[in-house]
This record gives structure tokens, sequence and C-alpha cells, in this order.
């Protein structure tokens, strides 16, 4: 197979310091989360899931900038271990609560609490979600919404504030899919079989075999598997904080009969600009700024559809609920379908789009002290189907990276491994949409392209006067994405792809940051591998 039908990302790291703004006013905002499964039925189908307090979505926590965040999370899981992620936020000085099992902590043991506590530096749309196994897709995940201060003024004006997340859910336990995934010969764990919004979806019950089926645990009148309701007063202004934390699918979102304005993607003012509909993929983040302008006599459909994958399943739906009609009354109309799913160059157009707002542009270095170019590829190992970048697929450790290095306890992992080349046969003649994902940092999007990536030319097309920074970013069909960044957050961070079965099956890379400048570790993220006892 040719380089050029493989997805290549082009990453550029620039080692540059930067100085942070000291935090003012800021308050502490205690969370006391109980993790544990609760059986629910977010798309009529009932089966176990993770619930934060009872819910999935779990809580929303809302802050202001410069707000520290003290989260107590009990796990209760009884057999199983767990930790979460704060996605988006970049643990500026606490490297330790990023959250991830294996590169910056040991995991929550069950029966065991741990105290998460960080702070929120930069205002906008940040996610939380499970970073364990494939814990996320069980229903650990929620919103994070930080404002900005008091007195500072945003660069666009709406009435109400709402956050919804996009999902894509599967009947089979996280379990069966990991088995699936490691199994020889190897099984894929096939398309989800609904579509969420908010934790609202619906399955089609009649399309399952009776005969095995425990009475009602597929119900359709379920009121946990009612639409998700957005309700509007006419003539107001909303900002919606979409969010897509997918295990799979890449998403289109859409709002019947209404424009939707971006003005933010993770956490970052975007130069405005006007769509009919938003692609969005899993780790992302958007807002956009959307009027109740149309006829407030009847509801319309908010719908999710698939793209860049040829079989998905239903559209997901919610109501566009125009106060005072009954939040339940069905909309009078179709449902909208979204683009055709392979459509690349309209998605790559919509990528390309988002820019940063004038007023809000941080200029990208113009040159780079370092320029790594990573390539994914899917390989045969052992036996084994594995995702591999530059020929390695990554393993998670038993002793966490940020540990194993800081405490000097090297031999506790390989230390070769990110260098180490294993001459395997690329397996696929395909190619899909791959959103990745960079812990502890933003990163500057310099330019999307299709085909190989040319280090010559390519490089003279980079927008270096106003890209958009972001935490996680799109690798298009048979394409390449240009990112720069400042190391400048001592730590250990992962860089992956945010598909969980990718991450699972090898698709990512951990950096190593100036671990020596960091602070002394609490021991609550020890314990395991090497750092028994500690």
């Amino acid at each position: 197979m040719s380089l050029i039908k493989v997805p290549v990302l082009l990453f550029v790291l620039c080692f540059i310091a930067s100085l942070f703004a000291s935090h003012v006013e800021a308050r502490i905002r205690h969370y006391k989360w109980e993790v544990k499964y609760e059986y629910k039925s977010p798309d009529c189908y009932k089966k176990l899931v993770i619930a934060i307090n009872g819910r999935t979505p779990g809580p929303t926590i809302l802050a202001e900038q410069g707000d520290t965040i003290v989260v107590e999370l009990k796990n209760s899981l009884l057999t199983e271990n767990v930790a979460i992620h704060w996605h988006g936020i970049r643990q500026i000085g606490t490297p330790w609560s990023d959250g991830t099992e294996g590169v910056s902590q040991c995991p929550i043991l069950a029966g065991d609490t741990f105290t998460y506590k960080f702070v929120v530096d930069r205002p906008g749309t940040y996610l939380y979600h499970a970073h364990y196994g494939m814990q996320r897709e069980a229903g650990l995940y929620g919103s994070i919404r930080v404002s900005v201060r008091k007195g500072v003024k945003e660069p666009f004006a709406y009435d109400e504030d709402r956050s919804i997340i996009l999902n894509d859910w599967y009947h089979r336990s996280t379990y069966e899919q990991v088995a699936r995934l490691s199994s020889r010969p190897f099984q894929w764990v096939g398309e989800p079989q609904s579509l969420l919004i908010q934790g609202r979806g619906s399955f089609n019950c009649s399309i399952l075999s009776t005969p095995n089926l425990e009475a009602g645990a597929c119900n359709m009148s379920n009121p946990e598997c009612s639409p998700y309701v957005i309700t509007v007063v006419p003539g107001k202004t909303y900002r919606l904080r979409i969010s897509s934390l997918t295990s799979l699918s890449a998403l289109n979102f859409e709002i019947e009969g209404h424009n939707m304005t971006v003005v933010e993607a993770d956490g970052h003012n975007v130069e405005p600009f006007v769509i009919k509909n938003i692609n969005i993929y899993s780790g992302e983040t958007y807002s956009v700024i959307v009027k109740a302008d149309q006829d407030p006599s009847r509801n319309y459909w908010a719908a999710s559809n698939v793209v860049s994958r040829p079989l998905h399943p239903p559209t997901g739906l919610a109501i566009f609920n125009y106060y005072p009609n009954h939040p339940k009354k069905s909309p009078p109309t179709t449902p909208p379908t979204g683009p055709l799913w392979n459509d690349t160059g309209y998605r790559l157009a919509q990528s390309n789009a988002i820019k940063a707002r004038q007023g809000y542009i941080l200029p990208p270095p113009v040159t780079s002290d370092r320029v790594i170019t990573l390539l994914n590829t899917q390989n045969e190992i052992n036996g084994y189907r594995r995702w591999a970048v530059n020929n390695v697929s990554f393993t998670l450790p038993h002793t966490p990276y940020l540990v194993a290095l800081k405490e000097n306890l090297g031999h506790s992992f390989d230390q070769n491994h990110l260098q180490r080349i294993m001459m395997q046969q690329i397996m696929t003649s395909t190619s899909e949409t791959h959103p990745w994902h960079l812990h502890g940092h933003d990163f500057w999007v310099l330019g999307y392209g299709i085909g190989k990536f040319d280090p010559i030319n390519d490089p003279k097309k980079y927008n270096l006067v106003n890209p958009i920074m972001k935490n996680t970013v799109a690798v298009h069909p048979f394409g390449w994405t240009a990112l720069r960044f400042v190391a400048d957050n001592p730590g250990v961070w992962a860089f992956h792809c945010h598909i969980e079965a990718h991450f699972y099956m090898g698709m990512g890379v951990v950096f190593a940051e100036g671990v020596e400048k960091v602070g002394k570790l609490p021991s609550s993220i020890m314990g395991c591998g090497a750092t028994k006892g500690h």
C-alpha cells in the first residue's frame, strides 16, 4: 500500500517560554461524586451504565476562569478501577490531576476515594470523561463550562447558555468490546446501535429477537429515552455549547430551519461564520449562537447524523421546543438527514473555515525547533490487530510514566518503546477520520491536506496569520493535519486518537516534557506497578 493512502499527521513542537496570567478573585468549587454501575435505558434498551451520583451524563461543572475545582471521587464500581480525565483543562502545575491512568496516575481502586484538584485557567467549553480501559463509552462523562471573569465582556451576545453532549451508544458492554478487540482472530466492535443527544436516544426495539430478551429490557415508552428537549423563547438568542464524546462516530449536528454561528472552539474564540450544520469529531467542543427566529407555533428537530462511515445507526433526535408549545409535541416535518457521509470535501472546507477571531489571535511561532511526522497505520502483530504510529503500537505501562520518570524508575517500562521500529504489513486499504487529542496543551492548527504530505511545499501553505488553537483536531481520510505547540507545561502528556477502540488498539504516543521541573508528586497517584508501597 502506498503512503498516499495512509493518513499522515505532521506534528510540530516549539520550545518557547510563555507566561501565564495570575488568578484573581478565584474561588474553590467542591464536588463530591460517587461512581457506580446502574441499570439505565438511554436509548430504550436497558443495560449497565457507569453513572455519577446516579446520572449519565454526569453533573455539569460550572466555574469561572481562575477557579480551583476539587472533585472528591469515590469508586463504587466494586470490581473495577477508574480514572477521570479533565478534557481540555491544561493542568498547569498539576500534571498529576490529568486523570490518565498509566500516564499521570495509578487507577483509583474499587472502594477507594481519590481527590482531583486543579485550576480552570481559561474560559470556554470543556469535558470530563473516564480514561481507564473503555469506560467512557459506558456513560462516564460530562460537561465543564467555564465562564469569563466578572466584568469581562465576551465578543458575542446571547440570552441563555446551554450545554449539549453528542454521543454514540453500544449495547455490548465495554468488557465484551475489549474481548473482541483483543481476540485472535480479530473481531471488530461494529457500529453503535444508536446516537444520543445529552444522554437520550431511541433504539427500535422491534428489531430485536424476543426469545432471549429479558421482559422489559427494551421499552420504547420508557421516559428515560424520551427525546432531549431544548426549550427556547421566541426572539431570544442562545449559546449552545455542543461537544462530542463518541466512541467511534464522526457526527454532523443540525437544528432544523435554523442557522448557527460558530463563535468558539475548544475554549478559543472563532472568527464568526454561519453554517446550516456543524461537523464535530470525538473530543471536540464548539459554541454556536442560535436565534429563535422561526415560526413559533411549532417545534423543530435537532438532529445528529453520522458522517465519514458508510454504515451507521439511525439519526439521533432531540426537540427544539418553542415555548409555550408542549415539549413533547413532535415537529410536523421529516428530520434532517445531514450531508453525504462520504463528502470529505465538505468536511475539510468546514475545518479550514475555523480561524481565530480578530482581537483574540495568539500568533504562532513562525518556525519550529523540532518537526515530528506521525504516520497512522494498522498492523498485524503476533496475530493480533493493532493500530500503530510510525510502526509503534502504544500500550499503557503498569507504572505511570509521570511517576516512573520523576522518581527515576526507568526500569519499570521500555525506555526505547517510542523509538522501536516494527516492520509489519499494513493491514488497511481504506482510511477514516481520526480525531487526535493532546493532553496538557492547546496547539495551533496550521493546515490540512489530502494525499501524502510534502515537507517542502505544504509548509508554504500554513496559516501563520490567524490559525485557531484547539486541543482536538481531525485528520481527514487519506490526509494530513499540521499542528504546532509550545512545550511549556512540565509533565507527561498523552497524545492519541479519541476513538475508544483505536486508542485501546495502540493509536497514541506520550510526550515527556521537562519532568525534572514538576513539583513533588502526591502519594495518592502511586501504589501500582513499581510504585507499590510508595
